[in-house]
């Protein structure tokens, strides 16, 4: 059952939602609950050159709890997770949700989506290699002669973790949410351990502590922002598995554990640095007695695998809507559990991933330097979600301008300030995830871009269906010879003759019993019920048109839903049924639409997607493909 339903959030029993949000612990909080092994480290250093303040340190605590406050509560927990698309978040789910009632800013909308998307995709690359490093570099204080292999341990780590993508993570996802509760409480309790080192951290839960401080730093302020961000690191996760687990766990697992656990490890480095100011090279590790050390490490490397299988996982869903929904072209995915259809494996996401993740590991060495480059990716995509929950407010929830500028402009305001004091770093490593972030973006709008002009151009020279079938339908010496069985002619455009069932005229003069007319459309929902799947239209004694509708979170097993079509009476034996596909060669035109280097990216995506009887589970010893050129 569909966890994100509203129906089923109303209903749900304590013991479920219990272990929902245990789950939710593991897949949802995994990227920020692994933040305090580098963030207060990282906001330390610009303000340690000139010598620690006691003021300096209670304001850094102070913006790290707000930080938490304002963005993941108030921005994610209590108003984005009600930001849903029938059940569904994250940016792709929140877009195809106001492509429906977008009024002439469709272009603009549809960019931001994408960039949302490609600094999500560009996170689920530099969170694997930053959290397993700086888990990691705990050894270093168990024991410091193994230094030297912390950059080698952690690419093996995260080789392990790759390689395992394609069994499926069903068998050891069970055991992700007790760990990372088991994680949170030993944060939770070293914090507390510490508070009593000096019982004046708990001044940070003023917020006077966190403006006056950006008020008087100025320039290192504006610095020290870049690094505070690292606290809230994890957010956008939290809105984009809103529809594995509903919006309630998600919600409670964050007020009972979560939220607390953090605001309690951050006081106890806080007020553990105060103490002993030396601390502050690592406040984290240094919280732990020494016997407790090599635990911590252990406990520390599986809470940030776990993280990284979370944004792994991720990042899979979210390339499986951008297919669905048109931004990409179609990729083999695997399907790794027989029940839940959320577990998927995209072998050459997967690999993309892995070798940008090993390549990040090896050129920046440790969590410090990759910390510096991490925040711009993070911040980017929480102002685009920031900009489009603007328009969802208006427009499903009838809010005025007013009202919503009101209401969002001061969140949008704090974000730019965390993206400002990010895009500082360009230099230090910042680029490179807007270099992927630009790399994935061009590659989503080429594909989308490319797919309409293709459209566009062989409209010009398709056949209208309709009088194709009447010309066909008059008995005549020419008419084609009529063989037994069924023909299903896969095509984009309903309204036209496809290119398949032409040249299979031309070529081999012969047509079927029982022709089909077959249109796989997405529509901008996550689900379609199995009822609303199907439209049959009958055109002629010979020929049906039929359009499956799949939503965009769904695998489009086109052999599944025409069985389930027989069983409601168009008349058809499966085999003895040939699936038609037309497999055009695209050719570059300097003159099309596109600049030529963009003819040639989309030509080489086109090329390296997945086999469409793949992907759309086919019956592989029933198709038949028939190619021609096109110049596009």
């Amino acid at each position: 059952m569909h966890e994100g339903s509203h129906s089923h959030e109303r209903t749900m029993k304590p013991r479920k939602l219990f272990y929902l949000a245990l789950g939710s612990i593991g897949v949802v909080y995994g990227d920020i609950g692994t933040s305090p092994l580098y963030a207060f480290r990282e906001a330390l250093k610009p303000v340690a050159i000139d010598g620690l303040t006691r003021f300096e340190v209670i304001s850094l605590i102070s913006l790290m709890i707000w930080a938490l406050t304002i963005i993941v509560t108030i921005k994610y927990v209590l108003f984005l997770l009600r930001a849903d698309n029938e059940g569904e978040g994250g940016t792709l789910s929140l877009l195809a949700l106001l492509m429906k009632t977008a009024n002439g800013h469709t272009a603009l909308l549809m960019l931001l989506g994408l960039v949302g998307a490609a600094l999500f995709l560009g996170d689920a690359m530099i969170t694997p290699a930053l959290s397993v490093l700086s888990a990691v570099e705990g050894l270093k204080l168990v024991a410091p002669s193994l230094t030297s292999y912390i950059v080698p341990i952690s690419v093996f780590i995260l080789a392990l973790l790759f390689a395992v993508q394609s069994r499926g993570t069903g068998a050891v996802a069970r055991f992700f949410g007790p760990i990372m509760a088991l994680w949170f409480l030993a944060m939770a309790a070293a914090g507390i351990a510490h508070i009593s080192d000096d019982f004046g951290i708990l001044a940070a839960f003023n917020p006077y502590y966190a403006v006056s401080f950006l008020l008087h730093e100025g320039f290192y302020g504006v610095v020290v922002l870049g690094a505070v961000f690292l606290t809230v690191t994890g957010a956008e996760a939290l809105y984009a598995d809103l529809g594995h687990f509903g919006r309630q766990p998600i919600q409670w697992a964050w007020f009972a554990l979560v939220f607390p656990a953090l605001t309690l490890n951050y006081l106890g480095q806080g007020a553990l640095v105060l103490g002993n100011p030396t601390a502050m090279s690592d406040p984290f590790y240094l919280m732990f007695p020494q016997w407790a050390l090599l635990p911590a490490v252990i406990l520390a490397t599986a809470a940030t695998i776990i993280a990284s299988q979370a944004v792994i996982t991720g990042a899979f869903s979210l390339i499986r809507q951008g297919i669905n929904l048109g931004f990409l072209p179609r990729m083999e995915i695997l399907f790794t559990s027989e029940t839940n259809t959320g577990q998927i494996f995209v072998p050459s996401v997967n690999a993309v991933l892995f070798f940008g993740v090993i390549f990040l590991v090896i050129s920046f060495k440790t969590s410090d330097a990759l910390a510096i480059a991490y925040g711009i990716s993070v911040t980017g995509a929480m102002v685009v979600t920031s900009i489009m929950a603007f328009d969802f407010v208006r427009v499903r929830w009838n809010w005025s301008i007013p009202v919503a500028t009101l209401a969002l402009a001061p969140l949008v305001g704090l974000e730019m300030i965390f993206l400002g004091a990010n895009l500082l770093k360009i230099h230090d490593g910042g680029y490179i995830p807007i270099l992927m972030a630009t790399a994935f973006t061009v590659i989503m709008w080429t594909w989308r871009r490319g797919t309409a002009l293709l459209m566009e151009k062989t409209r010009h020279t398709d056949i209208p269906l309709a009088s194709f079938v009447s010309s066909i339908e008059r008995k005549s010496d020419h008419s084609p010879a009529q063989v037994p069985g069924t023909a299903i002619f896969l095509t984009s455009d309903p309204e036209s003759a496809p290119a398949a069932l032409l040249h299979n005229l031309k070529h081999n003069h012969v047509l079927h019993d029982k022709n089909v007319i077959l249109t796989i459309r997405t529509i901008n929902k996550p689900r379609v019920p199995s009822a609303d799947r199907y439209k049959v239209e009958q055109i002629s004694e010979r020929f049906s048109r039929v359009e499956l509708l799949f939503g965009f979170m769904e695998s489009q097993n086109v052999s599944q839903a025409l069985a389930t079509l027989r069983k409601t009476g168009l008349k058809f034996d499966i085999m003895s049924t040939s699936f038609y596909l037309g497999r055009r060669k695209l050719v570059p035109d300097a003159k099309s639409g596109m600049p030529y280097w963009q003819d040639r990216l989309y030509i080489a995506l086109a090329n390296a997607a997945a086999n469409p009887s793949d992907y759309f589970r086919l019956p592989a010893n029933r198709v038949v493909e028939l190619g021609s050129h096109v110049i596009i």
